[in-house]
């Protein structure tokens, strides 16, 4: 695979994990939603169980999150390394 063709499955990769990231936030956005109502309703069985999903989504996010920035500093790199950040020659 030729690094410009490389490179753009990277940027791919970067958008698809980036999509990832903001669907977890919004599950997450909405356990804790459920979480606040049940506050109200009281019902055991979810007090029970919420917390658990939320702590791994939670996890999940950390770890994603994680993945992402580390994705961005292999790319910036592989960016560097092959100097794809410099202008293509004119022909």
């Amino acid at each position: 695979m030729q690094p410009r063709e490389k490179l753009s499955m990277m940027d791919k990769i970067i958008r698809e994990l980036e999509d990832i990231t903001n669907s977890q936030t919004s599950v997450l956005k909405k356990i804790s939603q459920l979480e606040a109502e049940n506050i109200n309703l009281g019902d055991k069985f979810l007090e029970k169980k919420l917390p658990d999903i939320h702590e791994h989504i939670d996890t999940s996010l950390t770890e994603t999150t994680a993945l992402l920035d580390e994705y961005r500093d292999v790319h910036a790199k592989f960016i560097k390394d092959n100097k794809l950040d410099e202008p293509l020659p004119e022909e």
